[in-house]
């Protein structure tokens, strides 16, 4: 049917073309290599030629039709040996009838991406960089004589390359920022420039290149004229945010961060004290700066010594400079208890893990000292709190994946474990979904060197796939004998996990070789994923009864085997026995010959 209805739309199309041709012009229709050598050979008209047309395409596409519902029958038996793009997509079976002219459009920028993109983030540091140069320089060249005729032209450029990167930000970057409305996010490139001139950080922005410096020819070049460049405040955020969201170690740039916002308080101190010596008279007090040595350095130590209040500042004599003494005080206070309070919760952020693992070693030796636990069980415990501190870096992996969305995990499991776990010869074969969902349910738990993992004859409730590490399998009469030695990526406990030949109990002990990580699967997670797998069931426990039955023990020659004594020779000796009397010695022979004939009989059969 479908066939049918494409081709009466193929006809139609064919045929409408064909009378737009008559009228325009003869234009010749290209054809297949095969069709050309068909119409040389002998001249149809417009109608046959499009029917010849139809029809080899007809083929073509019921050929595509073939190959594809043979590809999809293949990835239906054999998902992991066939490929999704090896299929044919329907649309391109259209294409063979209609193509459409390709249409190719001028490069453009595409729209900045809302995740942690390193383009933007560098792009982010240079405004934030042009937005610390007016924030550090502005005071300065305001307060101190550092901006002379000499040196005005390299302010001014410099002031202007920053203005520049201003602009450059507001007009092609901001407006290209994605957002999210209604959970989809927007990309197109109308909506995200409406959006940003909607928020409050496009006023900001624009405010902050509000052209102040034309007052240079009223007053002379003032830097604090280009105040209003610190609006674009925001983006200097933005880029901390951005930053932190990339870097593994975040807590480090926390505190640096916090450490350079003390200096900036320090720094703006250390400008209006020397702007108050200036205007009172540069050593015209015993209270402010008498003029000598290097003027910043001086300054600072003072401001140091004020906001701190570490005492040792000459005593204030006018009203002024008692009233900017009280503030700096005030001020440093408030200043100093804020940094101090955010620097410890930045200190106590990245050290949240190794206190946590610190109460737990401390709460677990309290424990076992007031039970009075033997001290080599309590050394055991302290080695295994130290190699799983060292190793993982946390006590229990499954902690910090708890609040995470279910897919969310399941992309971190496969990251981290699927490269071991489809290794596994037992789960060769199975359902890939099966192992996906499988992974969301393994325990990663560390053995010490000794540690039973299982033994034998106990009840099976997991299943253990070794991550890293050696175990043992023993026994013997002594239960020191080691009978196979397992590495990662072995399997073992499947037997008893599986029930296979109707018990559910261990089959042999198992001892770690050394320090081994091992995943644990529960019997009760396993039994709930495999409700939903039947043909994967059926797999595993087709390899778990393979891996029990034993192995036939090699086979040992047999002695040779005496042959039965002849008849004649057996009457000869009977006459003899009873003639001669020797019924000892040939009773010995009888019993003898009579022992070998019986074994001959036993061998037969």
């Amino acid at each position: 049917m479908m066939l049918l209805c494409l081709f009466n739309f193929i006809s139609r199309r064919f045929h409408s073309q064909s009378e737009d041709d008559d009228d325009e012009g003869s234009i010749p229709i290209k054809a297949w290599p095969s069709q050309l050598s068909l119409l040389k050979e002998r001249p149809e008209s417009s109608a046959s030629q499009t029917s010849t047309v139809v029809n080899e395409r007809l083929q073509e596409l019921v050929r595509m039709f073939k190959e594809r519902t043979e590809k999809a029958k293949e990835k239906l038996i054999d998902p992991d040996s066939s490929d999704e793009d090896s299929i044919i997509p329907c649309e391109s079976v259209f294409h063979l009838f209609y193509r459409a002219p390709i249409r190719i459009c001028p490069c453009s920028l595409s729209p900045v991406s809302l995740s942690a993109d390193v383009t933007y983030v560098l792009w982010m540091f240079l405004v934030s960089l042009a937005w610390n140069w007016n924030a550090w320089f502005i005071p300065v060249r305001w307060a101190f004589p550092y901006q002379t005729t000499e040196n005005i032209y390299y302010w001014l450029l410099t002031d202007y390359l920053c203005d520049l990167i201003y602009i450059l930000d507001i007009t092609i970057f901001q407006p290209r920022l994605q957002f999210i409305r209604g959970g989809d996010i927007v990309t197109d490139k109308k909506e995200t420039r409406k959006n940003y001139i909607k928020t409050k950080r496009f006023k900001f922005d624009v405010a902050s290149l509000v052209p102040l410096e034309l007052f240079y020819f009223l007053t002379g070049i003032n830097p604090m004229l280009r105040l209003p460049r610190l609006l674009k405040i925001n983006s200097f955020f933005e880029f901390n945010e951005r930053l932190e969201a990339i870097l593994t170690k975040a807590y480090i740039y926390r505190v640096i961060r916090t450490t350079t916002y003390l200096l900036y308080c320090l720094h703006c101190n250390t400008c209006l004290f020397y702007w108050y010596s200036a205007l009172d008279g540069l050593g015209s007090t015993s209270w402010v700066y008498n003029g000598e040595g290097n003027s910043y350095i001086r300054c600072y130590y003072y401001a140091v010594k004020t906001l701190i209040t570490i005492g040792g500042v000459p005593e204030p004599t006018t009203l002024f400079e008692m009233v900017f003494q009280l503030v700096n005080y005030f001020v440093g206070v408030f200043v100093f208890s804020i940094m101090i309070g955010q620097m410890r919760d930045v200190v106590g952020a990245a050290t949240a893990a190794q206190t946590y693992y610190r109460s737990c070693v401390d709460n677990t030796i309290k424990y076992m000292s007031s039970y009075r636990i033997p001290r080599d069980v309590q050394n055991r415990v302290k080695t295994w709190y130290n190699y799983t501190w060292q190793s993982q870096g946390m006590l229990d992996e499954q902690e910090l994946l708890v609040q995470l969305p279910d897919k969310m995990r399941l992309d971190i499991a496969i990251d981290v474990n699927y490269s071991i776990v489809s290794k596994v010869p037992l789960f060769q074969g199975c359902d890939r979904q099966m192992i996906f969902d499988m992974l969301k349910s393994l325990r990663s738990v560390v053995y010490l060197p000794g540690d039973y993992v299982c033994k034998k004859d106990e009840v099976g409730r997991e299943m253990y796939i070794i991550k890293e590490g050696e175990v043992q399998v023993v026994g013997g009469p002594d239960g020191k004998t080691v009978f196979v030695t397992l590495r990662a990526g072995s399997v073992f406990g499947e037997i008893s996990l599986l029930a296979v030949g109707g018990g559910n109990r261990r089959t042999a002990n198992v001892v770690a070789h050394g320090f081994a990580n091992l995943f644990i699967l529960d019997k009760k997670d396993l039994n709930e994923i495999l409700v939903h797998y039947p043909e994967s069931k059926k797999l595993l426990r087709k390899k778990a009864r393979l891996n029990k039955m034993p192995k036939e023990p090699p086979r040992v020659p047999a002695a040779p085997v005496r042959t039965e004594t002849p008849r004649l020779l057996r009457a000869a000796l009977e006459m003899t026995e009873r003639s001669s009397g020797l019924k000892g010695a040939l009773a010995k022979v009888k019993e003898k010959t009579n022992k070998s004939s019986i074994s001959l009989q036993v061998n037969q059969l």
